[in-house]
């Protein structure tokens, strides 16, 4: 069994994801630490115990982190994922509370208590990670792998540079980039993949509770469905690679976070070519979007049957 622990900004798609981490046999979610990002912390953080609750997690220890990148402005993502941040979806009100702490040294000591055991991942904006390794450097040594879902060796999203969540906090970004591990980096080039179609819809649906009060109303809420495309569930990508890494084609390469540029704050400038550094990174450029889904959607189906 992978332990993982998840940095996250609920969010639609970090809602999709949480729902694969919960419905997967062989992950154990040891916690959940929040970030301002798609929306602002007190409603990811509020997002983030909703879901623990109606997902049925158990007792996973929820803790909020940082409200707003290191040096820069607030950028939200309001208009993609709604006030709430879970587009259409509406869920029961949370009866627990959030743990008594911040995010950071939850990070710090859980890995600190279990070197080598533990699967960071990181869904959100890196404000958190970044003020981990800040405190404690030995994280890069303790995390037994970290992955993200973030960035982009072609275009962006939030702008033609940069991914959402590098943007938010480039100088966080370039922090984790350079900590001296190797990042998994799975981008927009892979995550724009992973797209609810039709099709998957329609696998969604039998689902029951889930579907109905969760997966349909959250990602036809963000994108239009068609039999081609459709929203792309960027934050799962994340969680499927962790619990099947042949899912994805990833290449080494040397990443750096720009932070200086006028048009390109937040772009990861990927070389392939490593020309002799090591590489800090293993980019992914490409993913098996048929086993994405039936991973996905067994996962989902999980869900469902504890749901009723």
């Amino acid at each position: 069994m992978t332990k993982l622990l998840i940095d996250c900004d609920p969010g639609i798609d970090d809602a999709l994801a949480l729902a694969l981490a919960g419905g997967s046999p062989s992950l154990e979610i040891v916690g959940i630490t929040t970030v301002g990002g798609n929306v602002d912390l007190d409603q990811t953080t509020r997002n983030a115990l909703a879901l623990r609750e109606f997902l049925r997690l158990g007792d996973v220890p929820v803790f909020p982190g940082s409200a707003g990148a290191l040096l820069r402005h607030t950028v939200r993502a309001a208009h993609v994922h709604g006030s709430t941040g879970l587009g259409d979806a509406v869920l029961p009100p949370p009866t627990r509370v959030a743990g008594d702490g911040h995010a950071v040294d939850f990070i710090v000591d859980t890995l600190r208590a279990a070197p080598g055991e533990i699967t960071l991942a990181a869904t959100g904006p890196l404000t958190n990670i970044a003020l981990a390794v800040r405190r404690e450097p030995r994280i890069v040594e303790w995390a037994r792998d970290f992955v993200l879902m973030g960035g982009t060796y072609t275009r962006g999203n939030h702008n033609p540079a940069a991914e959402f969540n590098m943007l938010a906090d480039p100088e966080a970004a370039s922090i984790v980039f350079d900590a001296g591990w190797t990042v998994t980096m799975l981008g927009l080039d892979v995550t724009l993949t992973a797209l609810v179609t039709e099709g998957i819809l329609e696998r969604m649906r039998p689902l029951g509770r889930l579907a109905a009060d969760l997966l349909v109303p959250a990602a036809t809420s963000y994108g239009m469905v068609t039999a081609e495309g459709g929203p792309a569930v960027h934050d799962a990508c994340a969680v499927a690679y962790v619990l099947d890494p042949s899912l994805f084609t990833c290449v080494p390469a040397v990443v750096h976070v720009e932070t200086a540029g006028l048009y390109t704050s937040g772009m990861t400038v990927t070389d392939f070519e490593l020309r002799g550094r090591p590489a800090n990174a293993l980019v992914a450029t490409a993913l098996q979007v048929d086993r994405f889904w039936d991973l996905v959607l067994e996962a989902y189906g999980r869900v469902a049957s504890r749901l009723g």
